[in-house]
């Protein structure tokens, strides 16, 4: 990757000297989004090819002193400006779930290019917000209820982008996990819970090199965090030693023009409504100090030279929706879609003997890609979960039912060979979320937030109904994050989550049944017996405080099993892991394990480290995952894996010194398969 921090920082004497020649007026319109709020309201509503972002949206930029404009591309599907061939990934979710940092860069680089290919050169999809519940309507767009996973995942895909000389956004900095109260909402945690479980991730990503950050719509410790010095100036520019531009979540990101620029914020996006005029009036009124303008034009003058120079590459259209890209869209389906019950190992169903399949639910022939709101791309095509098995079972008869009466559905299943329901969530569901009183302003998906985690009422009822029918039967789940499955896994024999896979998701979904393909996906969050072992969220709220423990970190801690456990996930062949060796040098700690594929079948397997903190003197987690490999084996192989993690990361932050600290004590190590102690190795390492 070229454009490192120590190359971007190599402009900084040259942009100072740009910025020096730069009247108070033209400084801050580089501070400026370019879009007409207007214009873009009255387009989308009158073309439908207008949609949000379908060209790269500018700001600033001022070409006869030789600095370009910042062209802003959302996502994180992939990039949301198109001429309608756009690929369309899988959502984050989903790749989150396949544990592959190198195929995450491989997406960021191919999101890049596409990017490119549209004119832009800024990538505002690394969404690594954590969700403290998971019914936050977005968290689809991030990568799962980890923060080390959120950091290890969202570097790699910073490293993609930007390697194709695109500037990484990271998002949505900081506490954003409500949808429907986001605009309005005011969050507080202590100091502990803020840098030990709600920042880490977004620090990972800045130290991973990312060049711009966006802000959150919430307030936080009263202060929106548009404005937020703490947030912006403190910690992110002073105390990370963040050399990029930070950007204002749009339109409704920053509410006062005062506040916001001496809180940090550089740009406003994607929109002038309080910088601009007002922002030149309140530094000549004296309310804002020119050398934050200076300072601000100086990050975006610096970044945007060094990314454009940087260059030597170029793209046409031929790379939108190309094959290649195609393929990596199918290949992270593939990857990330998780087996979570197989019982009498009903999958993979034998397509040779299967000569009527029957497809339930209306799910089944829709483009489940995830939400309509800003995340939205708009690819060639869609291949449904109805499509791929059709498409997959060529020799078989496919009847598809929405299954609205039972007793229909119920014979139905009685006359087919195997049975697949594809149930669970589409945009109206679960998304993006404007309140009605801003509805003028935003024409995209008002999902929102989920009040219940479970399935709907009518697809409980026909699995419980038809399930028992025929043991030949699977259920697809689709949605972005976890949902509940007590009630009706009984019902069923075995159980796919397939998220929203994107444009290939039917192919993948279809090549997994009927095992042309072994699922290998792991769950990026834990799936409890009931509701209430999660930390409980009023989604229409001014005040929302976010605890320490949330997840599997929360449920281990009150000693409550779950159902189902963080980075758990089948596979229709069987894996050995064994002597496990653990170590620490002054630097990091080491877990060295043989994974073996004892099963019939090639495979993956994820590997996974923990560390314990039982000894501590403080209140801290049971365990945290603290590393992760996936390992590829064929039938009978073996593989001798490392997994190694700072020592830093054994820290916890002192909110009495204010810094972190780390204890000397035995810390437990843990090597295994999933977060459940029966899935573990377990040794001990030493701090003195």
């Amino acid at each position: 990757m070229k454009c490192t921090k120590e190359y971007r920082l190599s402009y900084t004497e040259r942009a100072k000297k740009i910025v020096d020649s730069l009247t108070l007026e033209e400084k801050v319109y580089l501070m400026s989004g370019r879009i007409s709020l207007e214009e873009m309201i009255q387009g989308m509503k009158e073309d439908p090819k207008k949609h949000y972002n379908y060209i790269p949206y500018p700001a600033g930029g001022i070409e006869e002193k030789g600095v370009p404009p910042m062209l802003f591309c959302d996502g994180p599907r992939g990039c949301v400006c198109d001429t309608g061939k756009t690929t369309c990934f899988p959502v984050t979710m989903l790749r989150g779930a396949t544990f592959d940092t190198d195929l995450e860069e491989r997406i960021g680089r191919a999101i890049g290019k596409e990017i490119r290919a549209y004119g832009g050169n800024l990538f505002g999809g690394v969404c690594i917000n954590l969700p403290y519940n998971p019914g936050w309507g977005r968290s689809q767009e991030t990568y799962g209820e980890e923060s080390f996973h959120l950091g290890q995942m969202g570097s790699a895909l910073v490293r993609g982008v930007q390697s194709e000389n695109v500037i990484a956004c990271i998002k949505h900095y900081a506490f954003n996990s409500m949808e429907i109260s986001r605009f309005k909402v005011n969050v507080e945690c202590d100091k502990r819970t803020e840098r030990e479980v709600y920042l880490p991730h977004f620090k990972d990503c800045i130290d991973a090199g990312a060049a711009s950050v966006m802000s959150a719509y919430n307030l936080y410790k009263g202060t929106h965090c548009g404005h937020h010095d703490y947030l912006l100036n403190q910690v992110l520019k002073d105390e990370w030693d963040f050399d990029g531009f930070v950007i204002s979540d749009f339109i409704w990101g920053i509410r006062d023009t005062v506040e916001a620029a001496n809180g940090g914020m550089d740009i406003e996006m994607c929109c002038t409504l309080h910088f601009g005029e007002k922002l030149v009036k309140a530094v000549r009124d004296g309310l804002v100090p020119e050398e934050r303008i200076n300072d601000a034009a100086l990050r975006i003058v610096r970044t945007l030279l060094a990314f454009t120079e940087a260059d030597d590459k170029s793209y046409d259209q031929s790379v939108v929706g190309c094959q290649e890209h195609i393929d990596l869209a199918l290949e992270a389906a593939e990857k990330g879609i998780t087996l979570l019950q197989n019982n009498d190992n009903v999958l993979p169903f034998n397509r040779g003997k299967l000569k009527k399949i029957l497809v339930l639910g209306k799910l089944a022939d829709q483009e489940v890609i995830g939400d309509y709101g800003s995340s939205r791309v708009f690819p060639e095509y869609v291949i449904t979960p109805l499509q791929g098995i059709t498409n997959a079972a060529s020799n078989a008869e496919v009847i598809h039912y929405n299954g609205e009466d039972l007793d229909h559905s119920k014979k139905l299943a009685q006359e087919a060979d195997a049975v697949v329901f594809v149930v669970g969530y589409n945009h109206d569901d679960e998304g993006e979320y404007v309140s009605e009183d801003q509805t003028d302003a935003y024409t995209g998906g008002i999902g929102g937030d989920r009040q219940d985690l479970g399935l709907h009422k009518e697809e409980i009822e026909l699995i419980k109904a038809v399930g028992p029918v025929n043991k030949n039967s699977v259920a697809v789940l689709i949605g972005g994050n976890m949902i509940m499955i007590t009630e009706w896994k009984d019902y069923v024999s075995a159980i796919l989550m397939a998220y929203y896979p994107g444009m290939e998701g039917g192919t993948a979904i279809a090549r997994i049944i009927f095992g042309d393909v072994n699922p290998s996906g792991k769950l990026p969050f834990v799936v409890p017996y009931e509701e209430s072992h999660l930390p409980q969220v009023e989604w229409d709220t001014t005040q929302q405080f976010y605890d320490y423990y949330h997840g599997y970190a929360k449920l281990e801690k009150e000693g409550i099993e779950p159902l189902l456990p963080y980075g758990f996930g089948l596979s229709y062949t069987t894996f050995e892991v064994k002597d496990a060796r653990f170590s620490k040098t002054d630097e990091e700690v080491i877990a060295i394990c043989t994974v073996t594929n004892t099963g019939d079948m090639e495979g993956a397997e994820v590997v996974q480290m923990y560390v314990g903190f039982k000894n501590s003197k403080v209140d801290r987690p049971v365990k945290l995952l603290r590393g992760f490999a996936r390992v590829e084996l064929k039938k009978g192989e073996s593989k001798r894996v490392t997994i190694s993690c700072p020592i830093d990361k054994l820290r916890w932050f002192n909110p009495e010194t204010d810094s972190w600290e780390l204890e000397k004590m035995d810390y437990q190590v843990y090597i295994g398969t999933s977060s459940a102690n029966k899935d573990l190795l377990q040794g001990t390492i030493t701090v003195e």
